[in-house]
């Protein structure tokens, strides 16, 4: 446990946390019913919004812990981890969007997107969302610009890093922050890249009427399971992971030591199990959902993908999220790239149940692992 920097400092804040150790079952991920039933008692009980925010702020933290616990004390694997960490953001998100709307008589939807759609999240991980709104009236923009602003200022935490990242949003950092379901009608249909239409593949729908959620969901099924992909839609996704490949690695970075963008990596595996999913979920519908494991066992299930090249590309995707995660959770931070440091290297291998002194045999693994599923990629992506 003294090899993870985040739990020791999280640990001081949460004392009481230590009682946990005494009983594995309390280091097991809570389910999102438990964990949003708490905190929306918390509302319900706190007439000050600030107040209940904060307190609410205490609970992902503190739930949070009991995931990190369980992780470097080997109780929950990558699957549980993932979906712990899931629930403690959507109930977070949901939560803080009730405080955030203050009695306004707005559907607001938050669109989980990235890791968290896919209820992938590691460590470190970023919560990529879209927000959208179902317009009943001409006021109905101004109302939603003043919930999202509300909302992404609630949900930040400087003592447990957290901010909701809008980046994935039409026109990224240039287009509003919330648009209405029209808007978003619109853009998709007129002016939306392929790398869009790809985002979408992993889009969920966390908040909202069951309105809300089915015309979203609608809209969004209708690009990211096109009937056809095109020659020229296909050059573009070739080529803009190409680009990610050389311009988003940070300079003098070692692609084949970044867990995220590098050779054989997250990135490989995703890329290409999605663009599958682009040309083959339209007849496919096995492959309509949304997390980047499931896709690829019904892909290594219609033979799409090789039983051997299955094996490598997930064994590459869990040890390189794996990674990602035990550095987080090692050095307090988010570093994407594989350390050469020893001393850090030593204690993600103990996160990682390896045996002491195992510094160079979780690196080995690393690389080789990640060489041979960038092999794969190579073989598939350009099929």
């Amino acid at each position: 446990l003294s090899s993870s920097g985040m739990v020791a400092r999280v640990l001081e804040r949460i004392p009481d946390s230590t009682s946990w150790f005494g009983d594995d079952n309390e280091l097991i991920p809570r389910d999102l019913t438990t964990i949003e039933t708490e905190m929306s008692a918390i509302v319900s009980r706190q007439p000050e919004p600030e107040a209940a925010a904060d307190l609410i702020r205490n609970i992902r933290r503190r739930e949070t812990l009991r995931v990190a616990i369980g992780a470097v004390l080997g109780v929950s694997n990558m699957a549980q981890i993932s979906k712990g960490l899931s629930a403690i953001m959507d109930s977070y998100l949901r939560v803080m969007l009730e405080i955030a709307k203050e009695g306004a008589d707005i559907d607001f939807g938050i669109i989980a997107m990235g890791r968290l759609g896919g209820q992938e999240l590691g460590f470190g991980s970023d919560a990529d969302a879209m927000l959208v709104y179902l317009s009943d009236g001409h006021e109905s923009q101004a109302v939603a610009e003043q919930v999202s602003s509300r909302l992404l200022s609630l949900v930040k935490d400087s003592i447990m890093a957290f901010e909701l990242d809008l980046g994935l949003r039409p026109e990224g950092k240039n287009g509003p922050r919330v648009r209405s379901m029209e808007s978003y009608r619109v853009y998709f249909e007129k002016w939306a890249d392929t790398w869009e239409y790809q985002a979408l593949l992993r889009a969920r729908v966390i908040s909202g009427t069951e309105q809300l959620r089915r015309e979203f969901t609608s809209i969004a099924d209708k690009y990211r399971y096109p009937s056809e992909l095109s020659t020229k839609q296909l050059t573009e996704i070739r080529r803009i992971k190409a680009r990610v490949e050389t311009e988003r690695l940070p300079q003098g970075a070692d692609p084949a030591r970044h867990l995220k963008l590098g050779k054989g990596s997250i990135s490989d595996v995703e890329w290409l199990v999605q663009l599958f999913q682009l040309r083959r979920a339209h007849k496919q519908q096995s492959l309509q959902v949304l997390g980047t494991l499931e896709a690829l066992d019904e892909l290594e299930k219609s033979g799409d993908v090789a039983r051997d090249d299955a094996l490598v590309l997930r064994a590459a995707w869990l040890l390189a999220s794996r990674c990602r995660s035990a550095l987080v959770l090692a050095v307090d931070k988010l570093v994407d790239i594989l350390p050469a440091d020893r001393k850090q290297l030593e204690a993600m291998a103990r996160i990682l149940e390896y045996a002491p002194g195992s510094a160079s045999r979780l690196e080995e693994d690393y690389l080789s692992t990640t060489r041979k599923a960038r092999v794969v990629y190579e073989k598939l992506f350009a099929k």
